[in-house]
């Protein structure tokens, strides 16, 4: 399979060159060259298989011959190590839980899928490659737990001070080894901008080469396609019409989600559910593109105001904008519906939403209004403790803390505080010098 710019279609390249470039030279996000079908009769027999086995099937077209079979089996089986359960809520409408990974959130997938695929193209090399990635939260956190030893990479992570939950700063900035954190006086955006300007910035990639593990990367976006088949395994039998409903930021989730149905799994429609951050449902509603200025909100990982993935979704649809909102209806809340939801949910259904699975629930809700017919899952994509600081009073001690991150309360954070200025990052990432990647927790 080849990958090709959506700056310049011309430009082709491996699937080894798209991960560890991560971005094409001039800019463009790489697009896969053709979508693959799945046989059909793996679809109807999809009960038959193991998360391993459906997760090697549904990329395996995607990486082509440039892992070997059994690598890109175990790096699949290394990834898809932990649960996806669907929960019922009320009439119609489910959970998909995503947090049941090692950092509590969905982006657990697309990162231990990237590490795996980047440690084998880098086996062999005498010179480490630098994962260079801004996060409003949860992709840090994932990609410095799958990336964490990883041998010949080294890991810096960009994140907005003051707007990222206290848990997620934690697992951000207490891990050392081959992980550095700089935490920029600014937005997520702002952390972003400066990210793809450091790719372009040949000083940096002679001294320090870059890749990126945000969801511009093919080999985070695309394992999220996972998960949809999962759902679709358990919900299949009873619920022929369904709809998904995603919690979107970048809007590289959603956009697995809908190339999971362009190989073939039947979904009737998607819901892209935002924040106050409403660039795409305003989008949708006059077809022009006008991003603003990200504002904090209480689901800090969607407050993005400019989604990279929106291209490829646009992509995928031959910018067919009827095609688009044919398949895609986009709704935006704002932190009163947001909070107002999670305690009516909680006290009614006796269900904890996190700030994110509570906007994809609210987006599912009014698309069930306008089609009542159908039945839907929303995705929880993050653990309600990771928020537990900004969730609503009422419901703020009913929240269950996991063992497992317990002890990173006590834990010291180790970051760099920087402005959000591309030469104050730039001098930092040319003298930045790593920890014995060795060193433990």
């Amino acid at each position: 399979m080849q990958y090709y710019s959506l700056q310049n279609p011309a430009h082709k390249v491996s699937f080894e060159t798209a991960v560890t470039e991560g971005m094409a030279p001039d800019k463009g996000l790489y697009f896969p060259e053709r979508i693959p079908q799945l046989d059909p009769t793996f679809l109807k027999n999809l009960h038959q298989y193991s998360d391993q086995e459906i997760g090697y099937e549904v990329i395996k077209e995607f990486v082509g011959e440039e892992i070997p079979e059994a690598q890109l089996r175990k790096i699949v089986a290394d990834t898809l190590h932990f649960p996806f359960p669907i929960q019922k809520v009320s009439r119609a409408t489910y959970a998909l839980e995503l947090f049941h990974g090692p950092t509590l959130a969905f982006k657990d997938v697309g990162a231990r899928f990237m590490a795996g695929c980047l440690g084998y193209f880098r086996r062999n090399s005498k010179k480490p490659v630098t994962v260079l990635v801004a996060t409003s939260g949860d992709t840090g956190a994932a990609v410095a737990s799958g990336f964490y030893n990883v041998p010949g990479v080294e890991v810096v992570i960009l994140y907005p001070s003051r707007m990222v939950s206290t848990l997620q700063e934690k697992q951000l900035t207490t891990l050392g080894g081959n992980i550095r954190a700089l935490e920029i006086l600014g937005t997520f955006d702002d952390c972003q901008q400066i990210v793809k300007t450091a790719f372009l910035d040949q000083e940096i990639q002679a001294k320090r080469p870059l890749t990126s593990a945000n969801s511009i990367n093919v080999a985070r976006w695309l394992p999220q396609m996972f998960y949809y088949f999962l759902a679709y395994r358990q919900m299949k039998a009873a619920h022929p019409k369904l709809v998904f409903s995603v919690p979107s930021g970048n809007f590289g989730n959603i956009c697995a989600g809908m190339m999971a149905a362009a190989i073939g799994l039947p979904v009737s429609h998607f819901i892209a559910a935002t924040n106050s951050n409403d660039t795409i449902p305003r989008f949708m509603q006059t077809q022009e593109y006008k991003p603003g200025r990200a504002v904090p909100t209480l689901s800090n990982a969607m407050d993005v105001a400019d989604p990279s993935n929106f291209v490829r979704v646009l992509e995928l649809y031959g910018k067919n904008f009827p095609q688009l909102a044919a398949s895609m209806s986009a709704y935006s809340f704002n932190d009163k519906d947001t909070a107002r939801t999670m305690e009516r949910v909680y006290k009614e259904y006796h269900y904890m939403l996190d700030p994110h699975g509570a906007v994809g629930y609210l987006g599912l809700q009014q698309y069930l209004a306008e089609d009542p017919d159908a039945t839907g899952v929303f995705l929880e994509t993050a653990h309600p403790v990771k928020f537990e600081d900004t969730a609503p009073k009422a419901i703020r001690d009913e929240i269950h803390t996991p063992a497992k991150v317990m002890s990173l309360y006590g834990k010291e954070k180790s970051s760099i505080v920087l402005p959000a200025d591309y030469q104050a990052v730039k001098k930092t990432l040319l003298q930045l010098e790593f920890q014995n990647s060795e060193l433990s927790h």
